[in-house]
């Protein structure tokens, strides 16, 4: 399967003094930039590609890592299958729990 790329113009910006490059209103707006966002800068065939992107705190890298996303997909398709319960105060849970340990 290709991925398209599709191209909207804006126009054309100019490298001012210090080299500073001014994204104009509508650019702005169609990513949802504002001032101190955070974009990556490459090269591909002879263009710069600007791409914004969104730093993680350091505490909460874990939440990203492959594993805990992997048990984050498991999760979210067993309650897509309706395989959850849900309990109207704790004495229901432990009970909930207990019944299913004298099963095994």
């Amino acid at each position: 399967m290709s991925l398209i790329r599709l191209k909207k113009s804006f126009g054309i910006v100019q490298i001012k003094k210090r080299h500073v490059i001014t994204l104009g209103q509508e650019v702005r707006k169609e990513l949802n930039l504002d001032e101190g966002d955070i974009l990556d800068v490459s090269i591909e065939e002879g263009k710069i590609i600007l791409e914004p992107k969104k730093l993680i705190p350091a505490d909460q890298q874990w939440f990203w890592t492959q594993e805990w996303q992997t048990g984050e997909q498991e999760a979210q398709a067993e309650i897509d299958a309706g395989r959850i319960k849900s309990f109207d105060s704790m004495e229901d849970f432990l009970e909930d729990l207990r019944k299913n340990d004298d099963e095994d």
